[in-house]
């Protein structure tokens, strides 16, 4: 009788036993905003480039986000002068989830980020803001910043977003990166920023992943030799493997010069 009635409460201590094992497993990979800001004029732009420069980013960092890159579309891209990128990597969702009350509390940011806080209806700072919540693969599970050197200018970021057609497919693909391709990069020193499954955003099923290449004709070499490369050869033609991209988004970007990647 008395085990019948601690029923119900050892089911209740096994329960939260694995959703705290759950989360000790995703802590232990990164989570990952990629926020776009989407613009119209050359007037926006400034606007958010002074909101990032000297609000935001200075109050990530002071509330434990140690490094944020803000990234632009390089003059050749369709968005050139559209569009700003901003990829903001937490430790835990739990610090993801903190940080917008942590910003309404923190006056320096307040101040410094007031004109764009406060912009009015007819003079927004943007057309609108396109957010995906990524976490890292299990192959890599924390971000790495970029060793490229050189002008920043000149310096390519290749973010890709990867499609599947179906949810099935779309895991083959993330497991092919942690089975072998992620090693493929580091092999040939693409400099990668991160992989990650998508969490939430507007092209699920997909997948995302940055590299960064000191300048243009770097990066079309890499990818030259990418596709001879032997691991390549032999993980691209394995069945499990087969139409797991249905479409490459493919994006070339620079970090403007107060971005921290």
């Amino acid at each position: 009788m008395k085990l019948v009635k601690l029923l119900p409460i050892i089911l209740l201590l096994i329960h939260f036993l694995m959703v705290s094992d759950l989360y000790a497993q995703s802590s232990k990979r990164d989570i990952y905003e990629m926020r776009t800001y989407h613009i119209e004029n050359k007037d926006q732009e400034n606007q958010i480039d002074d909101y990032l420069k000297n609000a935001l980013l200075p109050a990530l960092h002071r509330n434990g986000v140690g490094k944020v890159g803000v990234f632009k579309p390089i003059s050749s891209q369709p968005d050139a002068g559209k569009k700003i990128y901003v990829f903001i990597p937490y430790k835990s969702m739990k610090q993801y989830l903190a940080i917008p009350s942590k910003l309404e509390k923190d006056n320096k940011y307040l101040e410094a980020g007031n004109s764009y806080i406060h912009a009015t209806h007819d003079k927004p700072p943007y057309k609108k803001i396109e957010t995906a919540l990524l976490q890292a693969f299990k192959g890599m599970p924390r971000f790495k910043e970029s060793n490229v050197t050189g002008p920043k200018k000149e310096q390519v970021y290749e973010l890709r977003s990867y499609e599947a057609a179906t949810e099935r497919l779309y895991k083959q693909k993330v497991k092919m990166f942690n089975e072998g391709e992620i090693d493929i990069f580091f092999k040939l020193d693409f400099n990668p920023v991160f992989f990650a499954e998508t969490l939430a955003g507007a092209q699920m099923p997909n997948l995302m992943y940055m590299t960064s290449f000191p300048n243009m004709e770097t990066r079309d070499a890499k990818w030259k030799a990418f596709g001879s490369d032997p691991d390549w050869d032999r993980m691209k033609v394995m069945e499990e493997y087969q139409n797991t991209v249905s479409r490459n988004d493919t994006r070339l970007l620079y970090p403007t010069d107060y971005s921290d990647l």
